[in-house]
């Protein structure tokens, strides 16, 4: 058994910027990955992916290296590059091909973590394993017909890998409209179902929204005291693609797509679907201008100059109550309705009843034991890859303080 006085599972952008902050203050510690660097980035992303975030958004702590294009979009592949090369350069001590299968406390103190590549003991442990963990698949999916194909968002990779006939997109956030817009200008017949969304535009007054979004502080409001933290950490994701020029319903409207209500059942080839496909999409664009309004107040002190833009809202086409698969076409469903986390191997009791990690800004009631990368854990960027380094720090303290007195105590 190998002894460190900090474990961080897993070795993405919060695994890492953890250990930046960790080796800062000289502690020792060793991140353990399941595959390689940035495993989740490498096979769970489809080549075709770029940043939701401009780049200046995806630095980690000290990363002084030039970005070429400040204002661009990073692909998957150049991300994974950048990480590889971010773990090199700080000497990020990964152990890789160690997948957990059980971390839990250790007699006399600390805990204990079962790998694939062995077993080590640490006085604290850093959950980095991130916000995008499992896809979410409703139970419906199971009453499809069995030739109909299924895939979760994070194993599409592109219309070319995806069975001749129309596909049916289950979901409208980022995900799930990227996909549902790059099939239909690939030529397919796609369709659709909409529930939740999160309407921004990719640039408001000149300026990218998550130049409005840093620079207004909506980023930096603190989960800390919010009543609806739980219903925050819910919202879709925002309708954004990593590219300049407006992307939203009517885009894919405009590009063939097809829009539905919420997929409620399946009973077989025939789908039930909600008939609120106006009051969702009016919801959005209701939400979309409280944003703008916070925007246009900030203005002033921000130096913006000029009268506040006007973004139309979208009107929704009318939508059946069911739909029949064979009829309609469709031989493919895309579930695009999110992650869960998983952690079938945490055997230490920090998950509330919807198997979540039960923390306060990534602390939990576990002495020593401390989450990262969660979705607004500590504040609204925290699942940026900006706001890992800044939660890294803002944890380092509390990790310091429980070391320091792990050590009195032995």
């Amino acid at each position: 058994m190998t002894r460190t006085d900090v474990l961080v599972i897993g070795a993405g952008q919060a695994g890492l910027a953890t250990s930046r902050a960790l080796a800062d203050s000289g502690i020792d510690h060793v991140l353990l990955e399941r595959g390689r660097v940035a495993e989740r980035w490498r096979s769970e992303r489809r080549p075709s992916l770029t940043l939701l975030t401009p780049n200046w958004m995806n630095r980690l702590p000290g990363d002084a290296r030039p970005l070429s294009d400040p204002d661009g979009f990073m692909s998957a592949p150049d991300l994974v590059a950048r990480l590889d090369a971010y773990a090199a350069r700080t000497a990020a001590p990964i152990v890789t091909g160690a997948a957990v299968t059980a971390l839990e406390p250790a007699p006399g103190g600390g805990y204990v973590a079962r790998t694939t590549a062995g077993e080590w003991r640490a006085r604290a442990v850093v959950i980095a394993t991130g916000a995008c963990d499992a896809p979410c698949v409703p139970d419906l999916a199971a009453r499809l017909p069995a030739d109909v194909a299924r895939i979760a968002a994070q194993d599409y990779r592109s219309p070319a890998d995806v069975a001749a006939g129309g596909v049916l997109v289950v979901g409208a956030s980022s995900s799930g409209l990227q996909i549902a817009d790059e099939l239909a200008r690939a030529g397919r017949d796609v369709t659709l179902c909409v529930g939740g969304h999160t309407r921004v535009p990719r640039t408001y007054r000149g300026r990218d929204v998550f130049w409005w979004l840093d620079r207004a502080g909506i980023l930096d409001e603190p989960a800390e005291g919010r009543a609806d933290i739980a219903r925050l950490r819910r919202q879709p994701s925002l309708q954004l693609v990593g590219r300049p020029g407006r992307f939203d319903l009517g885009t894919a409207q405009a590009n063939g797509v097809r829009l539905l209500g919420r997929l409620l059942d399946a009973d077989g080839a025939r789908l039930s679907l909600a008939q609120d496909l106006a009051a969702r999409m009016a919801d959005a664009d209701r939400r979309l201008t409280r944003l703008l309004e916070r925007f246009d107040a900030a203005a002033p002190g921000l130096g913006v100059d000029g009268a506040p833009e006007s973004v139309a809202p979208l009107a929704a086409p009318d939508a059946p109550a069911t739909l029949d698969l064979r009829a309609a076409g469709i031989r493919t469903v895309v579930w695009a309705i999110g992650y869960r986390r998983s952690y079938p191997w945490l055997r230490v009791p920090v998950l509330d009843g919807d198997g979540e990690i039960a923390q306060e800004g990534g602390i939990t009631a576990a002495p020593g034991l401390v989450a990262l990368g969660l979705r607004f854990m500590r504040a609204r960027r925290s699942n940026f890859i900006d706001g890992c380094g800044r939660d890294a720090a803002a944890l380092l303290p509390h990790i310091l303080a429980h070391l320091g007195a792990a050590r009195a105590a032995a």
